[in-house]
């Protein structure tokens, strides 16, 4: 273990080697500006706190509502998928929506006030995003730069995916954190049980295992799945009747997830069925774009040479999952700060598409364009919608799309 926390990776058939022209960051930082970091992060801490308590409707931690409010209903039979938090969401009352062991790991969060949990969730999401930002640069050269880290942890506060993380009070932070370190871990048993633990609490994160498949990493993805069954074992244990329903009736049914059709929905599902004008399921369209996708995600992997760039195919990986999903909300696409770090500071760094991809990601999370066109939706339950809106509702399905081609076309050349 170095200087930093974290342990210098070996795995057991030879040191997984970055390529070479993923040099260390910190060199580049102009002086001025390195000197700064501390500062900025925090300044934008201060304003991000700021915002949440002294503007109207700063922050309504609706989804960190659900998490406690679900997990306190354990006490009484058959009642946690009938839970519903209605008081900011009179137009949407939401559900408890995750798998069971989510409600047996919110549950001792019943012992503290709530404005306390949500203080300090806020503080885990920014220490989340810092190893976030850490783990991606020691996955691409060893060298986690604190200067920078603290950077792009003060710019990645106010991007889209985090400002709704920290609107709602969401998990998906620790989550990709714990994917990125499941990643970096050369352990096989602590890299199944992350992997395993986080699909437990939220099934999403399930989709990493097609890295781990795709590295060869065969302990890690198996025990994920025992780790995984374990949490449905164990919520079985103490909630029977409540595991059953979900895992029989309720898993899959994305009605119960939230509007399809809303702008904050960036899938394939979410952008076919606004430009149709109603909820377009898989479909023969929807279809149609998971499979260019899954091709454009299998030749990107192929691109970055497999497992041998880390970071470049879990970002990869996930990019794919983000498009397959039926809802991602625009909170799931954190691992935009991953991908855009990929981008700006990896092996392909010296390319001007990787310039204009990374820069063009983060002005485009900054806008929060999905954020904008929701102001044109009479509710988030229309659908239909003038086609100019509708088309350019699938704004990070076609950046999306264009990144993955720009890695296979140019990480294959460089290679």
């Amino acid at each position: 273990m170095d200087a930093t926390g974290f342990c210098d990776p070996v795995t057991r058939v030879g040191r997984i080697d970055t390529p070479t022209t993923a040099a260390p960051t910190a060199s580049r930082l102009p002086a001025r500006l390195a000197a700064a970091a501390p500062l900025l992060l925090v300044v934008s801490i201060a304003a991000r706190l700021a915002w949440t308590y002294l503007v109207p409707n700063g922050a309504n931690f609706v989804d960190l509502h659900v998490y406690v409010g679900g997990a306190g209903t354990l006490g009484q039979p058959d009642a946690l998928y009938d839970y519903v938090y209605s008081e900011q969401t009179p137009d949407f009352p939401l559900p408890f929506t995750y798998p069971p062991f989510a409600a047996v790991v919110f549950y001792p969060l019943q012992m503290l006030p709530f404005g306390v949990i949500a203080f300090a969730w806020q503080l885990g999401i920014i220490a989340a995003l810092y190893g976030v930002v850490r783990i991606s640069q020691r996955l691409l050269s060893g060298d986690a730069d604190r200067r920078t880290a603290m950077l792009w942890t003060a710019v990645g506060i106010w991007i889209e995916p985090l400002r709704s993380t920290f609107d709602y009070g969401q998990i998906n932070v620790l989550l990709v954190l714990a994917v990125l370190y499941a990643v970096y871990s050369t352990r096989w048993w602590l890299s199944g049980l992350l992997l395993g633990l986080a699909a437990g609490v939220k099934l999403t994160p399930a989709v990493s295992g097609m890295y781990f498949l795709g590295a060869r990493r065969w302990g890690a993805a198996v025990f994920s799945a025992v780790v995984f069954f374990g949490t449905v074992a164990i919520s079985a244990l103490i909630i029977g009747g409540e595991t059953r329903y979900y895992f029989t009736e309720l898993l899959g049914d994305a009605d119960r997830v939230g509007p399809i059709g809303t702008s904050f929905n960036q899938s394939w599902r979410g952008g076919i069925s606004r430009i149709l004008g109603h909820d377009a399921g898989y479909g023969p369209a929807v279809l149609l774009g998971i499979a260019v996708t899954a091709v454009m995600a299998a030749l990107a992997w192929r691109a970055v040479g497999g497992a041998s760039d880390r970071l470049g195919a879990i970002v990869v990986v996930q990019l794919f999952g983000l498009l397959l999903s039926p809802i991602s909300w625009t909170h799931h696409w954190v691992w935009l700060i991953p991908l855009m770090i990929w981008l700006l500071h990896g092996p392909l760094r010296s390319r001007l598409g990787a310039r204009v991809l990374g820069w063009g990601w983060l002005v485009l999370t900054l806008i929060g364009v999905p954020w904008l066109l929701s102001f044109a939706q009479p509710t988030i339950w229309v659908i239909p919608r003038p086609w100019y809106l509708a088309w350019a509702g699938l704004v990070y399905i076609v950046a999306t799309l264009a990144t993955l081609a720009w890695i296979a076309a140019t990480g294959r050349r460089s290679r």
